[in-house]
């Protein structure tokens, strides 16, 4: 049981990340607003700040797959 629950973290882990990846245009390692719009045009300014914890102007890859997580962003 516990071979299948790592597994299924791991599969998870690896597609938020592999999301992050093909956001991040210009493969900097962050995201902007502007590289997450053109992904995901939904997304507001206000979701965008909420996405950003720590209020530095873009998404590390925590911060995508928390966004991911909590249903922000529809992969």
């Amino acid at each position: 049981m516990k071979r299948i629950a790592l597994t299924l973290a791991a599969t998870l882990l690896g597609t938020a990340a592999m999301a992050a990846t093909e956001v991040d245009a210009n493969g900097d390692g962050m995201v902007t607003i502007e590289e997450v719009q053109a992904t995901y045009p939904e997304v507001s300014a206000d979701d965008f700040s909420a996405m950003d914890t720590n209020a530095d102007g873009a998404l590390d890859d925590a911060e995508m797959q928390a966004a991911e997580a909590a249903g922000l962003l529809k992969s």
